[in-house]
């Protein structure tokens, strides 16, 4: 979804663009072409560019954290560790504050698979990052992969020097190790962070031996959470109130809006084509504001699923409902006049006119739980309007394909109002 394009973004000449792109003229381009030109190109062939370029990791940097992010995923975390290695601490985080949890919950499985891709980065990057990750979050990572004993200050018996433990770094902790089949990772972070920040070390050590588990997870959440809200993301309580229910029929645009400043840059991934109600919109109305209210919104939706923060299907498919319930909310509003949409954009929030869209579809949903039919078709399509949020079933499109999208436009509302109607006993 798009508004204007960013004024530093240079067109690529014509000419140029329509021949094949070689990983020599692509080095010849200048930073802001290059960038414009990878927006172009599938993601595999992204990422060969960059890697192939002598200056790939002035490039990768350049990238906002968030379309990095969907790159990776795009291309599959395993694969994609070059980009990984290039990306700077800060984006690294950024990565990671995404990956490692599950709504509020710290998530030990993908704690261990993204140190394994820190450790495939090398051991540089490693300690290039170790100054850039909270002390509470390296605790969750190791708390339930080893156990500590002995310590500075604490007298060791022979007993406990010969007790049964797998390492000691220093003769003053003992390592035991939880998991045998993680001990060689954990064992070899453990041994970079011994050799390169001492005081790191020991934090961790008495950490782990002192630290309750529950007071760890609420303050990594709490940093992690200020880290994204400087970056557009609002925290979860926040992002489900997006789905608010409102009253279509007393819906009144409440006029002029004060927007609130941001530091991040939009991000505003392409979705829904070029000619919907709503881009048509945006493009007369279209302003840096709109467009990082927009990116803010989109966060909101990320946040509020939740498994769209670690699946780029899932993404995919909240970019179409941000799309689609805007899209119908401004049809609903405007009856197809552009400038009275702008004007709409301009003065209302979009998180209400999401709202708006939503609270439109969503009534669907409830007609639909009180009816059934045997017909499979006809089936298909209520199974997809019983989902929450309801999902369109595109067989009831010209193309009569058997499977389902969000709802786009106030045509599809109409639509499935009127299979409805004829089901209804």
């Amino acid at each position: 979804m798009t508004g204007k394009s960013d004024d530093n973004v240079i067109s690529i000449d014509r000419a140029r663009a329509r021949r094949p792109l070689t990983e020599k003229g692509f080095a010849a381009l200048s930073a802001p072409e290059k960038l414009a030109t990878l927006r172009t190109l599938p993601a595999w062939r992204q990422m060969d560019l960059i890697l192939s370029d002598p200056l790939g990791r002035g490039l990768v940097e350049e990238i906002p954290p968030q379309e990095l992010y969907l790159l990776v995923k795009e291309i599959g975390e395993d694969d994609a560790m070059g980009l990984w290695e290039l990306a700077s601490p800060e984006q690294r985080t950024f990565i990671l504050d995404l990956e490692l949890w599950e709504k509020w919950n710290f998530s030990p499985a993908k704690a261990y698979e993204w140190l394994n891709h820190l450790l495939e980065a090398g051991e540089s990057v490693v300690v290039e990052q170790l100054p850039h990750l909270d002390l509470e979050l390296l605790l969750l990572m190791l708390e339930r992969e080893i156990s500590v004993g002995g310590g500075i200050g604490e007298l060791v018996s022979d007993d406990e020097r010969t007790a049964e433990y797998d390492h000691t770094f220093d003769n003053v902790y003992f390592i035991t190790f939880r998991k045998s089949d993680h001990a060689r990772a954990v064992g070899t972070f453990l041994d970079i962070v011994f050799r390169n920040d001492r005081e790191l070390y020991l934090g961790l050590m008495e950490g782990i031996k002192g630290e309750l588990e529950t007071e760890l997870e609420e303050l990594a959440y709490h940093f992690r959470a200020g880290r994204l809200a400087d970056l557009g993301f609002p925290e979860l309580d926040d992002a489900l109130a997006l789905y608010a229910r409102l009253d279509p029929a007393s819906f009144v645009v409440e006029g002029e809006k004060r927007f609130a400043g941001t530091a991040t840059t939009p991000y505003l991934p392409a979705v829904g084509g070029s000619d919907s109600f709503l881009q048509r919109v945006l493009a007369r109305a279209g302003s840096e504001e709109i467009d990082q209210e927009l990116t803010y919104l989109v966060n909101s939706a990320l946040v509020a699923d939740g498994d769209a923060l670690h699946d780029r299907d899932a993404m995919e498919q909240v970019f179409q409902r941000v799309h689609g319930y805007l899209n119908i909310a401004l049809e609903y509003l405007a009856d197809g006049d552009e400038e009275r949409g702008a004007e709409i954009v301009r003065t209302e929030y979009l998180r209400r006119l999401f709202q708006l869209g939503f609270s439109i579809v969503m009534p669907l949903r409830s007609r639909a739980e009180r009816l059934s039919s045997d017909d499979y078709a006809t089936g298909r399509a209520l199974l997809g309007l019983k989902a929450n949020p309801p999902r369109y079933y595109r067989a009831l499109d010209p193309e009569g394909v058997d499977s389902y999208r969000e709802f786009r436009a106030m045509a599809d509302v109409k639509r499935a109002e009127e299979l409805l109607r004829q089901l209804r006993p």
